[in-house]
């Protein structure tokens, strides 16, 4: 498969509501023993700053959460249920807790199924989305069009309240017409 273009920090120092939707049809990379994995996204979770409740950092900084607070561009990478591991990119300002959730790709659904099918674990947290981490996301020139992006609420925040469990958080590519 041919490579595609590295996105870098710019991409990911913008406000996570565009950076969200923007990440679909990118590939999610990963390298391992030499071998490179390319994943197309098909969706993602916003979670944007300290007033939204689903956030991990709305309670404030944390030694789990700090990476949320510092530049854009780096893995927040945190164990759920104590056996899956999420995989989130820090976006927009420092100091502004914000970053999206890998949730799946063509080929893999589910991001606790997403970080294992790519052996991401704790070793990947706060490192740099770039090549040389061996964790990157890449654009190969493809764009989903805005007609299949279907913005839905978030999935399993039953605790952030009716306000925020409703909020149209979730970026999901309705590849699906394209068969």
């Amino acid at each position: 498969m041919a490579r595609g273009k590295s996105l870098f920090q710019d991409f990911f120092d913008r406000p996570t509501l565009e950076v969200a939707p923007d990440l679909l049809g990118k590939f999610l990379c990963r390298e391992v023993d030499g071998s490179i994995l390319r994943l197309r996204i098909t969706e993602v979770e916003a979670y944007d700053g300290p007033e939204d409740k689903a956030c991990h950092a709305h309670r404030g900084k944390t030694p789990r959460n700090e990476i949320m607070f510092g530049p854009a561009g780096r893995w927040y990478v945190y164990l759920c249920y104590g056996m899956h591991w999420m995989l989130n990119a820090v976006t927009g300002p420092v100091d502004f807790p914000a970053a999206v959730l890998f949730r799946g790709c063509l080929e893999v659904t589910g991001p606790g199924r997403l970080t294992k099918a790519l052996g991401i674990d704790r070793n990947q947290d706060q490192a740099v989305v770039a090549r040389a981490s061996g964790l990157w996301v890449e654009d190969d020139g493809f764009v989903v069009p805005g007609d299949e992006i279907e913005r839905l609420p978030r999935v399993g925040i039953g605790y952030a309240g009716e306000e925020w469990v409703n909020k149209p958080y979730r970026f999901v590519w309705e590849t699906k017409r394209n068969s």
